[in-house]
């Protein structure tokens, strides 16, 4: 039995057990012969001194899996640094990192809210972070698809999905008990977007691996949520061609009003938030907010309404059959991470396109369907690519297989038993798991982890909660900001959790000073309530979070 340690909150002190205490081998040491895993070659491995920006001080290790050539004759390996402070607290993180991956990114471990210098490395933990068996930048010759070009290899895709935390995380693991000279207490995942569904994959593959997981907005279904790209690309350009036209600030800040009109005081409190999200999807209808002629002055075009709705309702075949999800309706898709991502992104190599016409085409197209389909990496082609994508004909290549592509874009990257989640052997281990997913998510339709969370619960005896709980964000967007309160901290309660079996209530939650977005919100603060709980006014004349209770 391992033996309990809580070291939680923003400002951890270093507090560590007596066998925390002894001071861990020199950095170098570990590029030793026999100081590290068979399977891993270090090329790295020097002291850091704390900095202003990285007030930490630690032994900076990079290193790789072997090199293997690919069936696309690219070369290919897990690539990872593993940062280990000096003052220990006997902890490891895994950071799971989103996107298409591709990049080592700091192993920082960021703890997923607005305060971006809150970081697990911050507090004491070791941490890890890679590339997940790929470099992005491998293939320039294909423009802006060469970052998801690794989806011509079946193993890059494999490792993407969910194969490069298994082969890794054990070898960290090795790296920082050989580092520390004494084993670790407890380990975590922690990721946000892709990442989010890097943690419900461990929960589902790896489930003797990871104490707890927290998943931010988790993409469990990316394969089918990138289908969702090219429903809202055909729906947009029958709006207007110009994507970045079809809806201006100012039309999506008349969406936002009218969704406020409809839904704020729901919850009892006029107040700039839509706490009662599920309540509002029946209390709010678009069409009130449409207008004759070309739209402006407070309303809405019709074809601009019809847009909205078809997208908010979701990729469907000529069947009616659901392909993704449907969305709900929030005050954050006026948000500018909403737009970025949905309908002008601020890149002009990009041609302004969104993230989804440029990222999220050439990820369909290569990576998320099988056979792969090679597409131009140009901002016209990828936008094409969209436009040209057949529900019927395309959509199935999600679940397609063939002699080359043995398994299935939902094999490698939906967690096993998604549609139908139990989660038993996370649960019989004993580990915990906080998810968390904002309202306004332009990226992953908070409906689907919804969903996700009461078929977990249903197959759980109604009892989920005993080792998952869910908590959604009103107003926020694809990440911590938006106009919502994005000062949150959701990883503390889940090692008070993990550790001393202190099962999490509501959040508090405040507004960072540099969310522009939220400006209406300075200076009050929220309540974030386990779900199926909903924060509600309690008539109290308080600023802060005790106006509200979760009913």
């Amino acid at each position: 039995m391992r033996k309990a340690l809580f070291l939680g909150g923003t400002a951890l002190a270093v507090a560590l057990l007596p066998q925390f205490a002894m001071a861990a081998s020199d950095c170098a040491d570990l590029l030793k012969d026999g100081r590290h895993p068979a399977g891993v070659q270090l090329t790295e491995a020097v002291e850091t001194p704390a900095t202003d920006e990285l007030p930490v001080a630690h032994c900076l290790v990079r290193g790789k899996t072997p090199d293997r050539t690919g069936i696309d004759g690219e070369t290919y390996a897990i690539r990872f640094e593993l940062r280990l402070p000096q003052d220990w607290n006997g902890r490891f993180v895994h950071q799971f990192n989103g996107g298409n991956d591709g990049a080592v990114v700091p192993a920082l471990g960021p703890l997923l809210g607005g305060n971006k210098k809150d970081t697990a490395l911050s507090r004491g933990y070791a941490v890890v972070s890679s590339d997940a068996g790929h470099d992005g930048k491998a293939n320039p010759e294909r423009g802006l698809a060469g970052g998801a070009a690794f989806g011509f290899d079946p193993q890059a895709r494999r490792d993407y999905g969910y194969a490069a935390v298994a082969t890794l995380n054990p070898l960290a693991r090795q790296l920082v008990e050989t580092h520390y000279g004494r084993t670790i207490a407890f380990t975590y995942g922690i990721g946000s977007s892709n990442g989010g569904r890097h943690a419900l994959m461990a929960a589902s593959r790896l489930a003797d691996q990871f104490d707890g997981l927290l998943a931010g907005y988790p993409g469990f279904n990316l394969p089918k949520a990138a289908i969702q790209h090219a429903l809202d690309v055909q729906a947009w350009t029958k709006v207007n061609p110009d994507i970045s036209k079809a809806f201006s600030r100012d039309d999506m800040a008349v969406l936002a009003r009218g969704i406020l009109k409809a839904c704020d005081s729901l919850d009892g409190l006029a107040d700039g938030v839509v706490g009662d999200a599920e309540a509002c999807q029946t209390a709010f209808r678009p069409e009130a907010l449409q207008c004759s002629g070309a739209g402006g002055d407070g309303c809405l075009s019709a074809a601009q309404i019809a847009a909205l709705k078809t997208s908010q309702a979701g990729p469907l075949n000529s069947k009616g059959e659901q392909l993704y999800s449907r969305w709900d309706w929030d005050p954050g898709m006026a948000s500018s991470n909403w737009r970025g991502w949905k309908l002008e992104s601020a890149v002009d190599a990009w041609g302004k396109r969104p993230i989804i016409g440029v990222m999220g085409a050439g990820s369909l197209a290569q990576v998320f369907t099988t056979p792969p389909t090679a597409v131009g990496g140009t901002p016209d082609a990828l936008q094409a690519f969209l436009l040209g994508f057949d529900f019927d004909r395309d959509a199935p290549k999600v679940s397609a297989r063939d002699a080359t592509f043995t398994e299935s874009a939902a094999d490698f990257m939906i967690p096993p038993g998604s549609d139908n989640p139990d989660l038993k052997a996370y649960h019989a281990a004993g580990h915990k798991m906080i998810v968390f997913h904002g309202n306004a998510d332009p990226v992953f339709s908070v409906v689907d982890t919804v969903n996700w969370y009461r078929k977990l619960d249903a197959n759980n005896g109604g009892k989920a909660a005993d080792f998952v709980r869910l908590y959604r964000i009103p107003g926020m967007p694809h990440g911590a900001g938006g106009p919502s309160y994005d000062d949150f901290d959701f990883f503390s309660p889940l090692v008070a959790w993990v550790e001393q079996g202190k099962e999490p209530g509501a959040v508090a939650a405040g507004i960072t000073p540099g969310n522009k977005e939220a400006a209406g919100l300075q200076g009050k603060r929220y309540l974030y309530c386990p779900y199926p709980l909903v924060a509600r006014f309690t008539g109290a004349a308080a600023e802060d979070e005790s106006r509200f209770a979760c009913r």
